[in-house]
C-alpha cells in the first residue's frame, strides 16, 4: 500500500485547511486509516483516526471540535478538514494505515502503512 498525502500549507491561525490522503497499491476499505503530526523538534503524535465504514472516529483532545476525519472508500482516500487552525497545529502532517490498528489506538507502531507528510504551518 502506497499513501500520498496532501493538502498542507500555511494559513494564518483561524483559518482552514483540508488534507487528502490517497492509497494506491491496495483498497484500504478494510483498514483504519489515521492522521498523525510531528510538530518542530517534537515525537510524532496522533491527531485522528477512522475506522472500515467511517461510523467511528476517534480525535486527540486537542482536535475535536476543530478537526474531521472522514474516508470515501470508493475513492480509497481519507480526509482531514482542519478548521480553526492554531499555531500549536504547526508540523508535518502523515497519514497512515492499519490493517489491525484499534480506532481508538494512538500508537504510531499500531499502523503498517505510512504516507510522506504534508507540512502544515500556522501563523499567528
Amino acid at each position: 500500500v502506497q499513501l500520498q498525502a496532501s493538502g498542507g500549507g500555511l494559513v494564518q491561525a483561524g483559518g482552514s485547511l483540508r488534507l487528502s490522503c490517497a492509497a494506491s497499491g491496495r483498497a484500504v476499505s478494510a483498514y483504519t486509516m489515521g492522521w498523525f503530526r510531528q510538530p518542530p523538534g517534537k515525537e510524532r503524535e496522533f491527531v485522528a483516526a477512522i475506522g472500515w465504514s467511517g461510523g467511528r472516529t476517534y480525535y486527540v483532545d486537542s482536535a475535536k471540535g476543530r478537526f474531521t476525519i472522514s474516508r470515501d472508500n470508493a475513492k480509497n482516500t481519507v480526509y482531514l478538514q482542519m478548521n480553526s487552525l492554531k499555531p500549536e497545529d504547526t508540523g508535518v502532517y502523515y497519514c497512515a494505515g492499519g490493517s489491525s490498528a484499534s480506532v481508538y489506538s494512538q500508537r504510531p507502531n499500531a499502523y503498517d502503512y505510512w504516507g510522506q507528510g504534508t507540512q502544515v504551518t500556522v501563523s499567528s
